[in-house]
C-alpha cells in the first residue's frame, strides 16, 4: 500500500484508541456505520457551543450564522457528488428517507401495471418503498438476478427494462457483496426507456468516487453515518428537472411559498422537500465529514481498502469451512462469509472476545440471502483507517472462532 499511511488518520479518531474485552479495538463494521473523526466531533461542538439557532427564519446574528453553516453543508454535498449546484441537494434524515421521498413522489403518478425494476442485491431501504407501491398503486416490481459470483446479471436487467418500466432503482455498491454496479450504463438503459433512475449510493459514495453528472442518474442517495458523519442525516441528489417534477413529500413550514384559507403554493426544490425544522446540527456535521473526506485521494483510499481485503482473503484461501459471498471483478472491500457448522451471530460474538467488531445477520438484504441459500452471514468491511495488522487480527480471530465450534 505505497503512498497511503492510515496511522496519521487513525489518530484523528478518538474511539480507535479504546480497548474491547482487553484487546485493541479492530473495528470492521464500517459498512453498517463508520466512526467519526475529530473534525466532525469538533464541528458539532462548535455549532452547539458557539453559534446555534434555527435556520432560514431569523434575522439575528445566531440565526444568520447557523443558516450560513447549514447551507455551506449543502454546498459541500454538491461538491462531493459533483452536482451542478446546491439546489440539486435535498437534506433528509438518512438514505432510507431519501428513497422513500422519491418513491412517494414517483408513485403518485404510477398506474396499475407500471413496472419498477430492482435487483436481488438491494438493501431493504431500496426494496420496501417500491414494494409498498406494489401494494398501494398496483405497480409491478421486477427483480434483476445476481450471478453466482455476485455480479449483477446485466443481460437479464436489459431484458427486464421495457415499455412499462417507470423506475429503475439499483444500488451503486452492494452492502453485502461489495459488487460495484455499472451505474452509467444502467442509467442510459433506463433513460432510453423513458424511466427514472434511482441509485442507492449509501455504500458507493464511500468506496467509489461518485460523479452524478457523469453517471447520468436522475436521483442519487447518500447517508451521513457511513461517510464518517453523524447519524440522522442523509441527502438526495436530483436533477433539476427530476426534482421539479416531484410533488411535496411532507407538509409544514419551510416547504411553502404562501398559505391562505383558500390554498397553498409550494416552494421550489430543495425547500419543497424539507418541511419543518431540518436536522441542522447533523447537516453541519455531514458537511464537515465530506470536507474532511474530500481532502484524501479517493482512488488511493479505495486501493488501500482493497489491499486489506485482498490480504485477508489470501490468508483465508483454501479453508474448506469458509464460504465467501460475492467475488465479482472490481468489487469493494466488503468480505461477507459463512462458517460451516456455526451460526454467524455466534461467530461474531466469539470474534468480539478478541476485540474484532464484525456484523452478523441478514444485512437488511433478505432476497439476496435467499439467492445464496444462507440464513445469516458475517461481514467484515474495511475503511481508510484500518491497517494490515487489523486485517491479520480479523483472520486470527475468525480462525479461533472456527476452532471454538469445530
Amino acid at each position: 500500500m505505497p503512498g497511503f499511511d492510515p496511522l496519521p488518520i487513525r489518530a484523528q479518531f478518538p474511539i480507535l484508541s479504546r480497548q474491547v474485552n482487553g484487546r485493541p479495538l479492530v473495528y470492521l463494521d464500517n459498512a453498517a456505520s463508520a466512526q467519526k473523526p475529530r473534525a466532525v466531533i469538533d464541528a458539532l461542538t462548535r455549532a452547539m457551543e458557539g453559534s446555534y439557532a434555527n435556520v432560514h427564519r431569523g434575522l439575528h446574528t445566531l440565526a444568520n450564522e447557523t443558516t450560513e453553516a447549514f447551507e455551506a453543508a449543502r454546498a459541500s454535498v454538491a461538491r462531493f457528488l459533483n452536482a451542478p449546484g446546491p439546489d440539486n441537494i435535498v437534506f433528509t434524515k438518512g438514505g432510507t428517507e431519501a428513497v422513500n421521498l422519491v418513491a412517494h413522489g414517483l408513485g403518485a403518478r404510477l398506474q396499475p401495471g407500471d413496472e419498477i425494476v430492482v435487483s436481488q442485491m438491494e438493501h431493504h431501504s431500496n426494496l420496501v418503498p417500491w414494494m409498498m407501491l406494489r401494494e398501494s398503486r398496483g405497480a409491478v416490481v421486477r427483480f434483476a438476478p445476481v450471478l453466482h459470483d455476485g455480479a449483477l446479471d446485466m443481460a437479464a436487467l436489459k431484458a427486464l427494462i421495457g415499455p412499462r418500466t417507470r423506475v429503475v432503482a439499483l444500488t451503486h455498491m452492494s452492502n453485502v457483496l461489495g459488487t460495484v454496479n455499472p451505474v452509467a450504463e444502467i442509467a442510459a438503459l433506463a433513460r432510453a426507456a423513458g424511466a427514472r433512475t434511482v441509485i442507492d449510493g449509501c455504500q458507493g459514495a464511500v468506496h467509489c468516487v461518485p460523479d452524478v453528472q457523469a453517471l447520468g442518474c436522475d436521483f442519487y442517495v447518500i447517508t451521513g453515518h457511513k461517510l464518517y458523519g453523524p447519524t440522522g442525516i442523509g441527502a438526495l441528489y436530483g436533477t433539476s428537472e427530476a426534482l421539479e417534477a416531484l410533488p411535496p413529500w411532507q407538509g409544514g413550514g419551510e416547504m411553502i411559498e404562501t398559505v391562505t384559507e383558500e390554498g397553498v403554493t409550494y416552494a421550489p426544490p430543495p425547500a419543497r422537500f424539507e418541511a419543518g425544522t431540518p436536522p441542522i446540527l447533523e447537516a453541519i456535521g455531514l458537511g464537515a465529514a465530506l470536507d474532511w473526506f474530500g481532502r484524501f485521494d479517493r482512488h488511493a483510499v479505495a486501493a488501500h481498502e482493497r489491499a486489506l481485503y485482498d490480504h485477508a482473503r489470501e490468508r483465508l484461501s483454501g479453508l474448506n469451512w469458509l464460504k465467501v459471498l460475492g467475488e465479482a471483478e472490481g468489487k469493494g472491500a466488503i468480505l461477507t462469509f459463512t462458517v460451516e457448522g456455526a451460526h454467524a451471530h455466534d461467530v461474531a460474538q466469539i470474534m468480539d472476545r478478541y476485540g474484532v467488531a464484525v456484523r452478523a445477520g441478514l444485512h437488511c438484504a433478505e432476497p439476496l440471502a435467499r439467492r445464496f441459500g444462507v440464513g445469516s452471514s458475517a461481514r467484515a468491511s474495511f475503511a481508510l483507517y484500518n491497517t494490515l495488522e487489523e486485517a491479520d487480527a480479523f483472520v486470527d480471530a475468525l480462525i479461533k472462532a472456527r476452532n471454538f465450534f469445530a
